[in-house]
């Protein structure tokens, strides 16, 4: 079927529906099973509702469905790929079909980095009328159907929640039900997907017209309170932040203002200037709905895409509460799900453009030090997958070290931990350096490296003790410290902490003799892992049951 596969190429794509009877009459079906999201939510610290503003992005490009349609990845050259994920999170997919299901290989990217995923659904003009009058105006059972739905909807592919956005006006009865309907579809959607999410888009108003009021106010307060949050139009002003803080009392962190990077209208900020919208927003304590980030991609192209994106989020991170990983194992080769060439063990197995956002790995923090620190993706060189992460910096004349700060992390650490790092040193002196990680905790009386008698470090850093070669029972799964191949080196270490709780994942770039001028240096990081020593000497479940259908031999 053409709503599942591909008509010229029979590979399986993501799909949204048109209209009320399409919605309606949709059923889980053998063929959409491509379309179910295989990456369950990874867990998050601080939680999602934990009393800090939120950053909600919302993708909206060129009508949707492009190259990342393609379930099994497609050969796109220079495509377009989101991985500051450690900065936001909520993501909606946005287009302008009545029920936008996300693509899954977006919902299988966001939640391995811990970030919900959010459909979309929008009636707007006069056949938005028509459609919100079928299923508004008819009642309880009308408007119930279509929240049961969407609900399922949700539930059968994975994602998280709905941004519904009526952008028409409405009759007398029809407005009526609409807090009803918000009311059932939260409560479906709460009980259907855990952790689920409904978000009101600011645009018809309880009396039915419609008019954008860029602020929360009586006039669309009834819909916020219907639901999980409200997401402002654009065209907002200071006053209006701050009248919306007074309203929204403690739900502040619900309120989602929006900001259009294209900078459509009279706005405050957009582009490189999007910091500008972003500091008055967190004055105020709110939340930020960032619309079309994309615009790094379509207006400055695609040629320095990687380059500007840094820069665009880069000039951000300061209005963005990063959150930290809270389970183990942390594995990853830094793939963004794209490249110009396919890696394994360092070795250029396949050239050729790919494109599969599935395949994006878990992403680090992309710290940026202007004049001293840069972190940026490098797609000429990997040890596994289409890219790695190459940092560029200085080490300070008279100094001999600088850390980089990669991940954050919240949890109890596990008594023993096992990490490995893959890395190439390159330029003209490579071995004037060396490279190792660094672990902090955060600061514990009680927390003790290896045995008893030694004294907790004051500041809680701890350099993992180097091992030539892996203990006996992991040395099968951890063949990597021998493994450096193609100019890259492998290095192991393990790590006893006893009553401590992990904070943050460093790299260390140290020169063997401090220098009297700055000493440049650049390191590409090929894969990283963090393992829990007891829980990887278990062996893995066994696969059982495996059926292949639909097979077209050619």
């Amino acid at each position: 079927p053409a709503r599942y596969f591909d008509t010229k190429t029979t590979e399986p794509i993501s799909f949204f529906l048109t209209g009320l009877e399409e919605l309606l009459a949709w059923q889980p079906n053998s063929n959409d099973e491509f379309n179910v999201s295989a990456v369950p939510l990874a867990k998050r610290q601080p939680p999602l509702h934990s009393g800090r503003p939120r950053t909600l992005v919302c993708h909206d490009m060129r009508g949707g469905y492009l190259e990342d349609r393609f379930i099994q990845g497609s050969a796109t050259r220079n495509p377009y790929v989101f991985y500051h994920w450690r900065y936001i999170d909520i993501f909606v997919y946005f287009s302008h079909h009545t029920v936008t299901i996300p693509p899954v290989v977006w919902t299988n990217a966001a939640h391995r980095n811990s970030v919900p995923v959010l459909g979309t659904f929008i009636t707007e003009w006069t056949d938005g009328e028509k459609l919100c009058e079928a299923f508004l105006a008819g009642g309880e059972e009308a408007y119930g159907a279509v929240a049961e739905q969407l609900a399922r909807i949700a539930q059968h592919y994975r994602f998280d929640g709905w941004l519904v956005n009526i952008e028409n006006k409405l009759s007398a009865a029809a407005v009526g039900n609409l807090p009803l309907f918000l009311q059932d579809l939260t409560a479906r959607v709460h009980s259907a997907v855990p952790g689920g999410l409904v978000i009101w888009y600011d645009s018809v108003l309880k009396d039915g017209t419609l008019r954008w009021q860029n602020e929360l106010n009586d006039q669309n307060r009834i819909f916020f309170d219907a639901c999980d949050g409200l997401f402002t139009n654009y065209n907002w002003k200071e006053e209006q932040l701050e009248r919306t803080q007074r309203l929204a009392g403690p739900r502040l962190n619900d309120v989602y203002v929006g900001v259009d990077v294209f900078a459509r209208g009279d706005v405050i900020g957009g582009g490189f200037d999007t910091d500008k919208s972003l500091r008055l927003i967190r004055q105020f304590g709110l939340s930020a709905a960032i619309f079309a980030p994309g615009w790094v991609y379509e207006h400055l192209g695609k040629e320095n895409f990687l380059q500007n994106e840094n820069r665009f989020w880069g000039s951000l991170a300061e209005y963005l509460p990063t959150h930290s990983i809270c389970t183990l194992p942390l594995t990853t080769s830094f793939s963004l799900g794209m490249g110009t060439s396919t890696f394994l063990d360092g070795k250029d197995e396949d050239s050729g453009p790919w494109y599969d956002l599935s395949a994006q790995d878990i992403q680090p923090l992309y710290p940026e030090q202007p004049g001293m620190l840069s972190t940026s993706c490098c797609l000429q060189d990997a040890w596994c997958g289409g890219s790695s992460l190459q940092l560029q910096g200085t080490i300070p004349p008279g100094e001999e070290r600088v850390a980089v700060r990669l991940f954050s992390l919240q949890m109890p650490a596990p008594p023993k931990l096992f990490l490995t790092l893959l890395y190439k040193l390159e330029g003209p002196q490579p071995d004037d350096f060396t490279v190792a990680l660094e672990v902090t905790t955060w600061d514990s009386g009680i927390c003790f490296e290896g045995n008893p008698t030694s004294l907790p470090e004051p500041n809680g850093r701890y350099h993992p003790r180097f091992l030539p070669a892996p203990p006996p029972g992991l040395a099968k799964l951890l063949a990597a410290c021998h493994r450096g191949s193609h100019g890259w080196t492998s290095r192991c270490y393990e790590l006893e902490l006893q009553d401590c709780s992990l904070r943050d994942l460093s790299l260390i770039v140290s020169c063997q003799q401090p220098s009297l001028q700055e000493t440049p240096f650049t390191c590409l990081l090929g894969e990283i892992r963090v393992l829990d020593t007891a829980s990887v000497a278990a062996s893995p479940p066994q696969v059982q049951g495996v059926t292949a259908s639909q097979l077209w031999w050619q």
